[in-house]
């Protein structure tokens, strides 16, 4: 079971924007192999901090709209966002740890 939950255009604002903890929102398609090798990391990464750090994928295919505002224009893109704000963004796939070395100051 994946502690990584899907996220849409219309659940976007309230799950990511408004919440509590740091978000980390992956971006993500099924045609992406990137997408593929990173998907199994981050859900690693929300098994072991999913306490500090909230983690949810947004499936581009079909949510166009947040993508689209975020100006995401290659995939995987990963953003980090705390109180309401993007404070970070990655383009294309990491290693598990370059994602840790990344967050570390949320974690």
């Amino acid at each position: 079971m994946s502690n990584v939950a899907d996220v849409t255009d219309a659940t976007f604002t309230d799950t990511v924007v408004k919440s509590a903890k740091p978000v980390l929102v992956d971006y993500w398609a099924d045609w992406c192999s990137p997408c593929k090798q990173l998907s199994p990391i981050v859900d690693e990464l929300a098994a072991e901090h999913g306490d500090k750090i909230t983690f949810v994928k947004m499936d581009t295919n079909s949510n166009t709209q947040v993508p689209a505002s975020q100006g995401i224009m290659s995939l995987p893109t990963l953003q980090l966002w705390v109180g309401g704000e993007v404070v970070k963004s990655l383009t294309g796939a990491k290693s598990k740890a370059a994602l840790v070395k990344a967050l570390d100051e949320y974690l």
